[in-house]
C-alpha cells in the first residue's frame, strides 16, 4: 500500500503488509519490515534496517547521516527492533563509523520532535518525551523514562527503570530504578511508583530504598567508600541491588547524585 506521491526506491526492502502514506521518501538502502506503517511526510534513509510493526508519525526523519565532525562519508548504519513509535518530526541518527551502528529496542514510544543522535543504544520499552534529546554514544537501559526537554550529554547512560523529570540538564550516568531531575540534574528517589506498576515486590523496593539511603542521601560523600559499603550489607543480596551496583561500578563519567 504506497501511496502514488511516494518516493520509495526500488532497491529499498518492504515486507508484507507495509503502509506508505503520501509524500513518503524511503531511500536505496532501507529495509522494511512487515506491518511497518509511514504517515505522510516520512524519511527514511541510510542503510536502515527496521523490524516489524513500526509506525511512524509525519515529518520523522529516520536514519540521517550523523552530526559528529568526525564522519568522513562512509557506509554506516541504523537498527530498529520492532513495535516502536515514532511520532511527528523524530529524529534518528545512523552510526558515524561502520562498526558502531545506532541501535534501537522494541517497544520504545518516541513523542514529538525528541531526537536519538550516533551510536546511541537504546533498549525497550523506553518512552523519549517531547524534546527529549539524547547527544552521541548515549546509552538506555529498558523501561527508562525521559521526560520532556531533557538533554542527555554524550557517553552517559541511563539506568533501567530510571525517570528522568522534565527540563533536566543530564551530564553524568543516571543510577537504575533512580528519579532524577533538575539543572544540573540531581537524584531524588527511588522510582517507587513506576517500580510498583511494573511488578516489583515489597522486597524488592525494601532493598532498593535501602541501598538509595546508602548512596544517594550523602551527596557529599565518597560514593566508591559507600558502594563497598553495601556490598557487604544484606541489601546487596537483592539482584536489583546487584544491577544497581554493578552499574555504579561501571561508570566512567561519574553519576548523577
Amino acid at each position: 500500500m504506497i501511496h502514488p506521491t511516494a518516493i520509495v526506491s526500488p532497491k529499498a526492502e518492504l515486507g508484507e503488509n507495509v503502509e506508505v502514506g503520501p509524500y513518503c521518501v524511503i531511500g536505496d538502502h532501507v529495509t522494511l519490515g512487515d506491518g511497518c506503517v509511514l504517515h505522510s511526510h516520512v524519511v527514511i534513509e541510510g542503510t536502515s534496517s527496521i523490524g516489524r510493526d513500526n509506525e511512524f508519525l509525519p515529518f520523522a526523519a529516520i536514519g540521517g547521516k550523523t552530526q559528529d565532525l568526525k564522519y568522513a562519508g562512509e557506509p554506516t548504519s541504523l537498527i530498529i527492533g520492532d513495535r516502536n513509535v515514532f511520532r511527528e518530526n523524530v529524529t534518528v541518527h545512523r552510526g558515524t563509523f561502520d562498526h558502531t551502528p545506532t541501535k534501537i529496542g522494541h517497544d520504545n514510544l518516541f513523542l514529538c520532535y525528541s531526537h536519538i543522535a550516533h551510536e546511541c543504544q537504546l533498549g525497550d520499552h523506553i518512552i523519549l518525551s517531547n524534546n527529549g534529546t539524547l547527544a552521541g554514544h548515549v546509552t538506555v537501559e529498558d523501561h527508562a523514562i525521559v521526560s520532556g526537554l531533557t538533554a542527555v550529554h554524550q557517553f552517559c547512560r541511563i539506568g533501567c527503570h530510571a525517570m528522568i523529570g522534565g527540563c533536566s540538564r543530564v551530564n553524568q550516568d543516571v543510577a537504575p530504578y533512580t528519579i532524577v531531575e533538575g539543572n544540573p540534574a540531581s537524584t531524588r528517589a527511588i522510582n517507587q511508583v513506576g517500580l510498583s506498576r511494573r511488578g516489583f515486590t515489597e522486597d524488592d523496593l525494601k532493598a532498593l530504598r535501602a541501598a538509595y539511603k546508602k548512596l544517594f542521601l550523602k551527596k557529599d560523600g565518597n560514593l566508591g567508600i559507600a558502594v563497598s559499603s553495601l556490598k557487604a550489607d544484606t541489601p546487596a543480596n537483592n539482584p536489583h541491588v546487584k544491577h544497581l551496583i554493578a552499574f555504579l561500578e561501571s561508570s566512567e563519567r561519574g553519576v548523577t547524585r
